[in-house]
C-alpha cells in the first residue's frame, strides 16, 4: 500500500535503528530530515565535521560565516551522495553552492545552496492487492541564500534564509506538498597562537540551523518540526613544517526540537495525559519547540545529553594541494545509533578541487555503511588567471 511504502522510507531515511531496544529507543523525530545529511565530500570524510574546520564552497550548509574568511573571490561546487546504497539503488542527494565576495575589503561575502534529495521511485498497489497501478517520485528540496561579515579580523557572523518543499509525490487531497521558511545565525572565529615554536591556527564556530516554520503535508490538519540543529564546533591547524599541516577538530550537536511524549497508556487516565500532550505537542510553535528542547527528555537530564552529538575530524594537507582525512561520528545508540569511521581524500589545482569520502559505519546492519560523497568545485579566481 502507498501509505506502508512512504512510511518504510522516511523511516530508512530519518536513520532509525532497528537492533535498539523499541522501550528506549527515542530518536528525535522531524520532517524533511535530509536537511540533516552532510553533503559534501570534505566534511564527510572527516566524520562529518564542519563548523570549525576553515573556510571551504560548502560553508554554507556547515557555517556560512566562514565565507567572509575566504581567500578567494568567489567560488561554486557540486556534490553528489548515491544515499542508502545498500539498500537501493534510486535514492541520492544532489548539492550545489557557492559564495561571493563583496565590499571593499571583501569583507562581506554572499552565499548560496541548492540542496535536492531524491526519494527514488515507489510503486504505489492497491488496498489488499499487489498489483501496482502508480509510480511515486517523492523527493525533498531547499534553496538558500546567506550573508556574512566581518565583525573584527578574527571573528565574523552570517545569516541564512532558506525556502524548504518536501513532496511525497501523492497528487490526491490525502498528502499534498508541504513547504516550510527558516533561517540560521552562525558565527565563526579564527585567531593565530603559538605552540612550541609555530604559529598554529585556533578556530571556533557555532551554527544554529534551520530555525523555522513547521511543516505540514495535510493542509494543516497536522504538522511536524523541521530539524532545528544547535552545532558548535572547535579546531587547531598546526603546520609541521613549510608544506605540511595537520588540522584536529571536534563538532557538537543537538536537535532543538522537542521530545514526543511517550505513551504509557496502562490506565484511562494515563492515556487521557497522554492524549493531552501530543495535542500540546501538535499545536506547539516552532520557538516554543526550541526552548521545550532543552529541559523535556522524559528521562530527564541524563537523557537530554544522550541527545548530543559528537564528530571528531582530522586532516592532513601537503602544500595546500593534497589532502587526507578521516573522522568518527557518535550518537547515542537508543537516540538514532549513527556511528561510523570515514575517511577522504583530495587533489586542488590552481582552478579546481576535487574530493571524495567513504563512510565505514561501526554497528551491525547499519544501512549508511558504505556510503560514498562526492564533490568537484572550481575556484573562479583561478578561472579569470587563466584568461590573462
Amino acid at each position: 500500500m502507498k501509505t506502508l511504502y512512504i512510511t518504510t522510507c522516511m523511516f530508512l531515511v530519518c536513520f532509525t535503528s532497528l537492533w535498539a531496544q523499541q522501550k528506549e529507543f527515542s530518536p528525535i523525530n522531524t520532517a524533511v530530515p535530509s536537511l540533516s545529511i552532510a553533503p559534501d565530500a570534505r566534511g564527510g570524510g572527516m566524520g562529518d565535521n564542519g563548523v570549525a574546520n576553515g573556510s571551504d564552497i560548502a560553508s554554507q550548509y556547515w557555517n556560512p560565516a566562514k565565507y567572509a574568511f575566504n581567500y578567494s573571490k568567489a567560488g561554486i561546487g557540486l556534490s553528489y551522495t548515491p544515499w542508502l546504497r545498500r539498500l537501493v539503488n534510486d535514492v541520492a542527494l544532489a548539492y550545489l553552492s557557492g559564495f561571493y565576495k563583496i565590499g571593499q575589503n571583501d569583507n562581506q561575502a554572499l552565499g548560496f545552496s541548492l540542496r535536492y534529495f531524491s526519494l527514488g521511485e515507489i510503486t504505489e498497489t492497491a488496498p489488499y492487492e499487489d498489483i501496482p497501478y502508480n509510480r511515486l517520485n517523492p523527493y525533498e528540496m531547499a534553496i538558500d541564500m546567506s550573508y556574512s561579515r566581518k565583525l573584527s579580523e578574527i571573528y565574523s557572523m552570517a545569516v541564512a534564509a532558506r525556502y524548504i518543499r518536501s513532496d511525497m509525490g501523492d497528487q490526491s487531497d490525502e498528502m499534498i506538498p508541504g513547504n516550510s521558511v527558516a533561517a540560521d545565525v552562525s558565527g565563526y572565529l579564527e585567531k593565530y597562537v603559538i605552540l612550541g615554536n609555530s604559529e598554529s591556527l585556533w578556530t571556533l564556530g557555532f551554527n544554529i540551523s534551520n530555525i523555522g516554520t513547521k511543516i505540514s503535508y495535510d493542509g494543516g490538519g497536522t504538522s511536524d518540526f523541521i530539524p532545528t540543529l544547535l552545532k558548535v564546533g572547535t579546531g587547531l591547524l598546526y603546520p609541521l613544517d613549510e608544506y605540511n599541516r595537520i588540522g584536529i577538530y571536534a563538532d557538537f550537536g543537538k536537535y532543538l526540537v522537542p521530545s514526543l511524549p511517550k505513551n504509557r497508556g496502562n490506565t484511562e487516565e494515563e492515556q487521557a495525559e497522554y492524549d493531552r500532550l501530543k495535542q500540546q505537542y501538535n499545536t506547539m510553535s516552532f520557538m516554543t519547540g526550541i526552548f521545550r528542547s532543552f529541559a523535556d527528555a522524559p528521562g530527564g537530564f541524563s537523557e537530554e545529553l544522550r541527545e548530543i552529538n559528537v564528530s571528531l575530524g582530522a586532516e592532513y594537507s601537503y602544500n595546500d594541494q593534497f589532502f587526507l582525512r578521516g573522522g568518527y561520528y557518535y550518537e547515542n545508540p537508543y537516540k538514532g545509533n549513527r556511528q561510523y569511521f570515514s575517511f577522504g581524500a583530495g587533489f586542488r589545482m590552481s582552478v579546481f578541487q576535487l574530493d571524495a569520502a567513504y563512510l565505514i559505519s561501526t554497528v551491525p546492519s547499519n544501512p549508511l555503511d558504505q556510503t560514498l560523497r562526492f564533490s568537484l568545485s572550481f575556484d573562479m579566481d583561478g578561472i579569470k588567471n587563466l584568461f590573462r
